[in-house]
Formats: structure tokens, sequence, C-alpha cells
């Protein structure tokens, strides 16, 4: 994947998803925008300036959650933070991978070329420098509870920014130190403040929420191409489709999808075929086809719920305290301590993007059960032309059902969950960055889960022969029959369910849907 041309500046108040897509997949180059550089300066200068007056404020020159009533003599406010930043690193688990450490990397620059934390431009440009030129820190997956940020793993972020820690560069992991030296990239001395902004923010959960809601996206597009499939290979009835009946219910999501079924069937022989024949007594099909609208709508709409949320969240200051510049021209401000850096809102859109996942990879699996089922499908059992002497599709079925059952478990909600830390300073927390974790996990099994789907839609139409689906769905059809070829007989069907699988990866159904 070629990177953009375009530079994306970063000021703090209008980055994209797009944008950050561009950083975070395709390698997109970042800068620091001028006219942050100028509101960073200005709260700097509030910095400095209570320094040098020896009054006191949080973090500044005191210690860090229950220590914060223990003051820090002028002397050594760098070295607290650079103890803050060591001190912290204290993550486990696989590391995040490289799109997930780079979208952490640019959300925090970004939130912090906001102008609100205090900290100097050139922080933020090593920052941009360690982007462009592939200095990615390894930072451990777990360890963060969401609250007062995400802690350690932005720790392990702002430790290679110091020049301590690990980091991979050109494919070799190597000391932060010597990442930077490689790459000609002068470590930051941290001053003031410094090191608590660098570590104290929600981008951990914030990167991974985002990049979740790409590939939701995605598979809510695949999820309806399948579904029309299945419709047809069920020979199913879109007449549950009429607009009219959506209208009379207006959700968004349900529009959406029920003009994409229409659409991909449109001029479909089977269908055709099924309003001229009595042989079939069905006055409705069952809800997982009927109401694939109603359901894929709501996942639609929920993934769209999530996203305004995070949105937000893409241009927050989310660090403690927060310096405010003065309108009134005094070139004065004020420190303030508050909660922007708590997790709640990016964990509760966390947990309803599990559901949303959950829900579609649901009723997929119940649609692969009709076509599977002698009892409730007009196909031949199991989908093979000779049930008995071969199984057919059986286990393809229980394979979609073990991984359901998995997400049913991981949709359970992490938001309402909380265990007090800091010596019961920070004693009510998101666990937002474990919520957006699982994600990963349970697009997986989605994704696998569709994948069984179109392929027992696409061997359902092919026994109905010489019948043909819609024309849009052929296509999508033959991009399956392209990596799978109809079953005539039993074969291992794990590779073919691993080649929809990466089909279904290079987004060639939702495109098909644009």
């Amino acid at each position: 994947m070629k990177s953009p041309k375009t530079t994306i500046e970063l000021n703090g108040n209008d980055l994209t998803f797009d944008q950050l897509y561009a950083v975070a997949v395709q390698e997109a180059k970042v800068r620091l925008a001028r006219i942050a550089c100028e509101k960073m300066d200005a709260s700097r200068a509030v910095v400095d300036k209570l320094i040098a007056s020896g009054k006191t404020a949080y973090g500044i020159n005191t210690g860090f959650g229950k220590l914060a009533s223990v003051r820090i003599s002028t002397q050594q406010v760098r070295r607290l933070q650079v103890n803050l930043v060591r001190s912290h690193c204290c993550g486990v688990g696989e590391p995040l991978s490289k799109s997930e450490t780079r979208a952490i990397m640019v959300l925090r620059g970004n939130a912090l070329a906001k102008g609100l934390s205090g900290v100097k431009p050139a922080t933020v440009e090593t920052l941009c420098a360690m982007l462009n030129a592939g200095v990615h820190p390894v930072i451990p997956s777990q360890g963060s509870v969401g609250a007062s940020g995400d802690l350690a793993p932005l720790a392990h972020l702002a430790q290679v920014v110091i020049g301590e820690g690990q980091a991979e560069f050109r494919g070799d992991i190597l000391s932060g130190g010597e990442a930077l030296k490689r790459a000609k990239i002068t470590a930051v001395q941290l001053d003031a403040k410094e090191g608590l902004s660098l570590l104290n923010g929600t981008q951990g959960m914030l990167a991974l929420l985002s990049l979740a809601l790409r590939d939701a996206d995605a598979l809510a597009d695949t999820a309806d191409v399948a579904a029309a499939l299945s419709l047809d290979a069920l020979r199913g009835s879109p007449g549950a489709f009429d607009l009219r009946i959506m209208h009379a219910r207006a959700y968004p999501g349900a529009g959406r999808t029920a003009r994409n079924l229409a659409h991909l069937n449109e001029g479909s022989e089977i269908r055709e075929s099924h309003r001229a024949t009595e042989k079939d007594a069905r006055v409705q099909d069952a809800y997982s086809l009927r109401c694939t609208p109603q359901v894929h709508g709501a996942v639609r709409d929920s993934l769209s719920q999530a996203r305004e949320m995070a949105l937000v969240e893409l241009n927050s200051a989310t660090d403690n305290p927060l310096v405010f510049i003065r309108d009134d021209g005094s070139a004065e401000g004020d420190i303030v301590s508050g909660g922007n850096f708590h997790g709640q809102p990016l964990a509760m859109a966390a947990d309803q993007v599990a559901i949303a996942i959950a829900t579609l990879g649901g009723i997929s699996e119940r649609r692969i059960e009709q076509m599977t089922n002698p009892l409730t499908s007009l196909l031949p059992a199991f989908l093979t032309p000779e049930p008995g002497l071969n199984s057919g599709f059986m286990i393809a079925q229980v394979t979609a059902a073990a991984l359901v059952s998995e997400n049913k478990a991981l949709a359970t909600p992490h938001s309402v969950d909380s265990i007090s830390t800091s010596g019961n300073q920070e004693d009510y927390v998101s666990m937002g960055m474990a919520g957006a974790r699982r994600l990963k996990r349970m697009l997986g099994n989605l994704q696998y889960i569709l994948s069984i789907e179109l392929l027992c839609a696409c061997q359902g139409i092919d026994l109905l022969a010489p019948l043909q689906t819609g024309l849009l769905a052929k296509q999508a059809y033959q991009a399956v029959r392209a990596k799978s070829s109809k079953a005539t007989e039993d074969r291992a069907l794990a590779p073919d369910i691993n080649a929809i699988s990466e089909l279904i990866s290079s987004r060639f159904f939702a495109h098909l849907l644009q």
C-alpha cells in the first residue's frame, strides 16, 4: 500500500479518521502545524512561569496520584518527569501491532498539538520525526485500566521519546536510544510536566477503537453481501425489504441494508423462479433472512454512534492538568486539574462495538444453519449432493457456532467494571483499553463466520443451477468461486475458509457496494 503524498498537519483541532488511517495504515508523513507551535509556546510559558514563581501545581512540582501532596523542589522537576516515565513502564503481554502503535503516536501528538498541555513544540516534533522515519516503540498491550489515561502503554511510548525502552526500526528491535540514533533523531530532554503530558491520555484505547471501527464498517458491508447470497440460496423473499417498510420505521442503518440487499439481488433468476412455483408453502422467511435490515441496520447505527464518540476524542485534550491561556491579552494563564483522561466515553463506545460485532456474527451463523439444516432448507442436507456419504458443510456450521459463542463471551461489557488503583485515589476506572483491545479478536472471529456464510451461500446457489443469482451478487459469487470451487464431495474446508477470509480482508465485498 502506497503512502499518501500529502503530509498531514497536526494542530489538535481537525484530525479526521481518514487522516488517522492514512498515518497508521498507509504510513503517511506528518508534521506539526505552525499555528500549533504558537499555542504550545504560549502554554509552555505559563508552566515555566509557575516553576519560577515557586507556586504548587499537580504533576508539575508535586508527586502523582496518591503522592500529589508531596512537593518537589525546582531542582528536581526534570528528574521527576523521567522517573514518572520509567516507573509507569509496567506493561505486559503481546506488543501492539505497527498500525496500532502508529495510531497511538499520531493521536498523542495531535492531542498535545492542541496547546493545552504545556509541552514544548520540540516534543511533538520528535513524535512526528519518529513516525516519518519508522521508529515504532514496542508497546505491550496490557496494563491499562483506562483512567488517568492509558498510563502504562503511553509510558512505553514516552520512554522511546527520551531515548530509552525498545523500538522497532526497519525490522529490527533495538534500544530506544539506538533506534533514534540510527534514524538521526535527537531524544527529548523532558522539562516540567512533559513526562506527565506524554502518558496521561486516552490515545491507547482510542487508537484500537478507531482501527476496529474501520474494519467493522467493512465487515458490515460484507455481511450484507453474504446475506443477499444466502437469501437466494434459501429462495427467500425480498418483499420484507420494501422501502415503504423501512420508511415506516426510519432507522438509517436499516434503510441502507435494505437498499443493499435489493440492489445485490436485482435480476435474480432464483427469485423469479420462487415467485412462479407453488412447491414452497412458506408465507414468511425466518427472522435471520426477513429481519436482516433491522438487525444489520441496528449494527450499522450502533457503529455510527460509537464513531461519533470517537470523533470527539480525536481532537480532544485528555491529559491533566490543562493549561489555559487567558483571552484578555495579558499572556497569563491558568493551570487547572480535572478528569479529561478518564476513558469512560470510549469504554462505553467499545462495548457498543463489541455488541454490534457479536450481533452480526450471530445472525450470520443462523443463516448458515438455515442453509445446512435439511429441516429448514429445500437444499440437500448440509449442502452436499450426496448426504450421508458426504458430510458437506456440517462442521463448517459447527465452526461458525464456536466462533459466535466465543464472541458472545467477549462481548461482555467492560465499562461497567472497575477496580480501585493508586491507593484509592483513582477509585473508579473505565477498563477502556481492555474493552477496545478485545475488538480485534472479535473482528477476526466475525470475518471467519462471514467467510463460512459466503461459502455456504455460494454452494447453495450452485445446487440451484442453472438458475442464477442477482447481477451484482453474481460478482461476489464469482469472486468466491475464484478462490474456492464447488464442493462436489468432501474435502478439507479450512483452506477455503482462510482464502475467503483473505478476500474479505482485501475489502472486495465492501468495495462492491460503493
